[in-house]
């Protein structure tokens, strides 16, 4: 049984979980994750190997929630200098 986790996600269940790159796209680790997720709720697996997909799952999805978070940030930042500058701009008045 712990043989099929070792071939399905390459780790054992007292070894660390893999730590998802940083190359890897978020949409690629968002399907992996929600494969995982469908493969999950049909419990058809062994015990040892749904335990070892649930350390995978958690750690792409803490690798999505970074992904999000520094994107949410590059966003704040975009926002906050566009405020900036549209402090800057005057309004515009047509001439009567």
């Amino acid at each position: 049984m712990i043989d099929s986790a070792r071939q399905t996600t390459g780790q054992t269940m007292s070894s660390k979980p893999k730590k998802i790159p940083k190359s890897t796209r978020f949409e690629d680790a968002l399907a992996e994750l929600e494969e995982l997720v469908q493969k999950l709720e049909t419990g058809e697996q062994p015990l040892e190997e749904s335990l070892a997909q649930f350390e995978r799952g958690v750690a792409l999805s803490r690798f999505c929630q970074q992904s999000l978070s520094e994107a949410e940030q590059k966003v704040r930042q975009l926002v906050d200098n566009g405020d900036a500058e549209s402090e800057e701009l005057v309004d515009f008045e047509p001439e009567a």
